[in-house]
């Protein structure tokens, strides 16, 4: 099997050194050509990915921004050939496969989209790994591609070491993955904004660390995400401000009762999210 890597920071970067495990050929892009060298001088990537070797990917996996992802299938669109499956790595759906949907059925390749739920607060070649995706969820929104494709595509991400496989519509996960990631990130970015933070060794131990660790973010990546998901993000902004003016009310007016209450079904709802299957 033939597979292309377009872009090998982290997640392009840990799926060449992943498929390199695996006996797999691996054709690699990337636009920071130092990055392609560290992959190539690591044996992550056994070519370039080049107009002369898209042809012969069975699978290209896109690991670029979104708008960078969907120019490069689409300048690339005519060098795919007909079978191929193309996915992409992206944290928003809806706008990367309704922009590729089309050239797909035109070209005679499929495309589905997917994202792998793993990560670190690092970015880069130099963070990859070939564990990353151990256990980890991939998400596919599949559209109208063949049945018997999108299971050979499952197999894939399978034997690469993926704990699970979640098919989804594009719109749903953009829903889903407002709350579960964008909402942590951006909550984070911005709670390390107090002053307190400043001043806080000798002082913070497990929450401090959990509720800052994807502060660390990169900031022209997750402002294209944000901007792409604008109305799910911002429902679950809106609503989480909701939520803590009455924590803050409710501390304001020395309420107890009402404070216990709000604590109270916070601890319900976790144990309820927690149990459901």
């Amino acid at each position: 099997m033939n597979v292309g890597v377009a872009g090998l920071g982290l997640i392009g970067g840990s799926f060449a050194k992943t498929m390199k495990e695996n006996g797999i050929t691996v054709y690699g892009y990337d636009i920071n050509e130092s990055s392609y060298l560290a992959a190539k001088m690591t044996h992550a990537v056994d070519e370039r990915l080049t107009a002369d070797t898209i042809g012969l990917c069975d699978i290209i996996i896109v690991c670029l921004y979104p708008s960078a992802a969907v120019d490069y299938i689409k300048e690339n669109a005519h060098l795919i050939k007909k079978g191929a499956v193309i996915t992409d790595t992206c944290g928003t759906k809806r706008y990367i496969c309704e922009s590729i949907s089309g050239v797909a059925d035109k070209q005679g390749f499929y495309f589905i989209g997917c994202h792998p739920m793993a990560g670190t607060q690092y970015s880069g070649f130099s963070h990859s790994k070939p564990t990353l995706f151990k256990g980890a969820s991939m998400i596919m929104c599949p559209g109208n591609t063949p049945l018997d494709i999108t299971e050979n595509t499952k197999q894939f991400f399978i034997s690469l070491g993926f704990g699970s496989v979640v098919f989804c519509t594009p719109e749903f996960h953009d829903s889903q993955i407002a709350f579960t990631s964008q909402l942590a990130h951006v909550v984070s970015n911005a709670y390390i904004k107090s002053p307190a933070a400043q001043e806080h060794k000798g002082f913070s131990a497990g929450s401090y660390k959990d509720l800052t660790r994807v502060a660390r973010l990169n900031p022209s990546m997750w402002a294209e995400l944000f901007l792409e998901n604008r109305e799910n993000i911002c429902r679950e902004i809106d609503t989480i401000i909701d939520e803590l003016k009455k924590y803050s009310d409710a501390i304001k007016a020395d309420d107890k009762e009402e404070l216990e209450k709000l604590l109270a079904d916070g601890v319900a709802k976790k144990l309820s999210a927690e149990n459901r299957k």
